[in-house]
């Protein structure tokens, strides 16, 4: 049970950046608008590239994720996960602190459920 939990949040997670990989790099100009509201809308042109650049590093915490569903050692899914979650769970602060509340709760949340649920399950 604890497991499955375990795979639902990782999914979570992974889909999530997976969203952000594609509104960062592909959307930023029409559906950014709408998600990143706090912006003005003349931004979003000249930073096109700094979000594309952050949708790539979005896109690289999903792949580390999707890595784990095919290893088969428990330890280095374990240890996978924890480092990617943190990744995750530590980019969310920063963004809550830095930008706004919401992405502490959208993108740190589900990652440190996750690790809690992975520290549980090892003990």
């Amino acid at each position: 049970m604890l497991n499955t939990l375990i795979h639902i949040i990782v999914i979570v997670a992974i889909i999530e950046h997976l969203y952000f990989l594609w509104l960062e790099m592909f959307a930023w100009e029409t559906v950014g608008k709408k998600v990143f509201t706090m912006l003005q809308k003349e931004l979003f042109k000249p930073t096109k590239y700094m979000a594309a650049n952050q949708g790539l590093y979005n896109g690289f915490l999903a792949l580390g994720l999707i890595w784990t569903f095919f290893i088969s050692d428990p330890i280095w899914i374990n240890n996978l996960r924890i480092f990617f979650l943190l990744c995750i769970s530590i980019a969310g602060i920063f963004g809550g602190v830095t930008i706004s509340k919401r992405i502490f709760i959208i993108q740190s949340i589900p990652a440190i459920i996750g690790l809690i649920l992975i520290f549980i399950s090892k003990y």
